[in-house]
């Protein structure tokens, strides 16, 4: 069974290329990867005293991001920072307290640019925040992609072949096996812990 597969942009424009670079990502894996887009462009801003009575789209997006398997941030970079729809939706799903939707979700970020850093503040904003959140976030490879413009793609969304194509497929692939590790790791963990705990169970009534 493919992986759910949230996937999360920093950018409201129809025409993103961040949203584009991570439908790619997606169909590279498309048999391991089973994504859907969440939209965050009508979260109201997050209200600490609308807790008890959250808005709809605030239950709706929450009710949207639990179930999945892992998350994959794209994201332009706002004046080097993350831009301020993405922190309202990171800050929504993290409460209320003690009930995060983020946490222990594997996640990657990809920033993506015309300018040559790649969304470089963007990224790392925003990996601070998952880590505060406890997702456990893919390290490598490094995603920052630079000099991505609307004839990176080509009339069908897709990216042309080309060495950003070939960096955005190692992408996909990395992704699909930090989500499975993760996954796979937990349960080991837990199979060990059920099997220790029946060993005492036995020792203790031997």
């Amino acid at each position: 069974m493919p992986y759910k597969i949230a996937i999360i942009t920093g950018s409201l424009r129809a025409g993103s290329i961040n949203r584009r670079i991570a439908r790619s990502i997606c169909s590279i894996r498309g048999d391991n990867l089973d994504c859907a887009m969440i939209e965050i462009g009508d979260l109201p801003l997050y209200n600490q005293d609308l807790d008890e009575s959250p808005p709809e789209q605030w239950t709706r997006f929450r009710q949207q991001v639990a179930p999945v398997d892992g998350v994959l941030f794209c994201t332009p970079e706002y004046n080097r920072g993350v831009p301020g729809v993405l922190k309202n939706a990171i800050d929504v799903g993290s409460r209320p307290y003690g009930q995060s939707v983020w946490d222990k979700k594997p996640a990657a970020i990809v920033s993506a640019s015309p300018g040559a850093i790649g969304g470089f503040g963007a990224n790392h904003q925003l990996r601070q925040a998952c880590v505060f959140l406890n997702m456990p976030m893919m390290q490598q490879p490094e995603a920052y992609l630079g000099h991505v413009t609307d004839d990176s793609f080509d009339e069908s969304g897709c990216l042309k072949e080309g060495p950003l194509k070939e960096l955005v497929t190692k992408l996909a692939h990395a992704f699909h096996d930090w989500v499975d590790m993760i996954h796979r790791s937990r349960a080991a963990l837990a199979e060990d812990s059920a099997h220790s705990s029946n060993q005492a169970k036995s020792k203790a009534h031997a």
